[in-house]
């Protein structure tokens, strides 16, 4: 087994580092470029964003001949950990969620030039942003959208007409460009759909931005309401009755990438807080001395390289064309308890420092909770990885 990078992918990984660095990294210390939300201001971002298209580091994961960096989902995973080594360097280089979840499923399954060009390239161009519209409240679908979902999408003619509501629609504040699943017959199987919609389409409406404990990714979360909404056919998503099948397409590597960004997070905790424990001296020797801090290093060190080995064997087999359904799961739920560990571990070595805002170790501490809920909650994934070991028995931990 080779873990050596493609010599080219090497090369972009440390141009990412060197830019992360120089333009990203010391805008997290200054507070006038922070939005209400924690996050970094639009006008600040525009400028940014077109510093990294400059710099040729724009959007790794879509085409070359669409603007991007065509690179495979190992390349995927060695530059998005080198983007997330700052808390905004995804959004600057537009491989943040939920975009480039949307982007990567719009490019699989739109078939005509003339519709990508409608509804993937400005994303890809940063002119606009997309949710991702399939999570509703109780009792409504979570976790299980083929058995509960509630919102339901009725032929009408060569139109389809939208009622229910959605809620925990990441970036629909802003978006402008929405991928909605909803229901289309009672098949326990193929009872769903996948549309597109826009925001200026009249017949659904924003009910309110949850407030969550943050940060928010721009746009917040949101809940949603649907009260006529039409859909002409032409833009449904592949054929009727392929929601759920859409829907495995996207979040797949989608809940990998969380992995990637997420394994950024980590080892900058783990930045902050070796540079701290090197400094800081207590009762006659630094902090970096005692045994028991080394062994709390070497745990969130440990926990980390495991995390980066699992989601890059789930890239690698997701580039096989593999669906890597185990290996995602596998990676999802040992780097979203990894991300945790190693920023509560960093803000405990770092005492006052950590816990306040002179680090952005509380902004990860706080973002970091979200990790073991979203894409499917930890315990969904571990259910996942059950029914694989009992369907698959010894095959389960084949090689290859």
């Amino acid at each position: 087994m080779d873990f050596t990078l493609p010599a080219d992918i090497e090369r972009l990984r440390l141009r990412v580092r060197d830019f992360v660095a120089a333009e990203v990294m010391p805008l997290e210390a200054r507070p006038e470029i922070y939005d209400q939300y924690e996050n970094i201001r639009l006008d600040v971002l525009d400028d940014m964003r077109a510093k990294a298209r400059a710099a040729g580091l724009w959007a790794p994961q879509m085409p070359r001949e669409r603007g991007g960096l065509g690179l495979p989902v190992v390349g995927w995973a060695a530059i998005y950990e080198e983007a997330q080594r700052s808390i905004f360097g995804p959004v600057i280089l537009n491989c943040q969620a939920p975009d480039d979840g949307n982007m990567s499923v719009l490019n699989k399954v739109l078939k005509t030039d003339a519709e990508k060009d409608r509804w993937l390239q400005p994303i890809i161009d940063g002119k606009v942003r997309s949710a991702f519209v399939m999570t509703e409240p109780h009792p409504g679908s979570g976790s299980d959208p083929g058995g509960m979902m509630l919102t339901k999408a009725e032929k009408r003619g060569s139109k389809y007409v939208v009622h229910g509501r959605k809620w925990f629609i990441s970036g629909a504040a802003v978006a402008s460009r929405f991928i909605l699943v909803a229901r289309t017959s009672g098949d326990p199987r193929r009872g769903l759909s996948a549309f597109l919609y826009h925001k200026d389409d009249p017949g659904w409406r924003i009910v309110r931005r949850i407030a969550i404990m943050g940060p928010e990714e721009h746009g917040g979360v949101c809940e949603l309401e649907f009260d006529g909404l039409e859909i002409p056919e032409e833009n449904r998503l592949l054929e009727e009755g392929d929601g759920l099948r859409l829907t495995q397409i996207r979040l797949g590597p989608a809940r990998l990438t969380h992995c990637m960004r997420w394994l950024g997070l980590a080892k900058r905790s783990m930045e902050i807080a070796q540079a701290y424990v090197k400094e800081r001296k207590a009762f006659g020797s630094t902090l970096a001395e005692r045994e028991s801090v080394q062994l709390m290093l070497g745990s969130v060190a440990k926990d980390i390289q495991v995390g980066r080995l699992l989601t890059m064997n789930a890239a690698w087999k997701l580039d096989q064309g593999d669906k890597a359904q185990s290996e995602v799961a596998m990676a999802k739920v040992h780097v979203a308890d990894t991300l945790q560990k190693a920023v509560d571990t960093a803000i405990q070595l770092c005492g006052a420092k950590g816990y306040s805002k002179d680090t952005i170790l509380e902004w990860i501490y706080r973002y970091a909770r979200c990790a073991r809920l979203v894409d499917g909650a930890s315990e969904v994934h571990m259910m996942v990885l059950a029914r694989a070991y009992a369907k698959k028995g010894d095959e389960f931990w084949k090689w290859g």
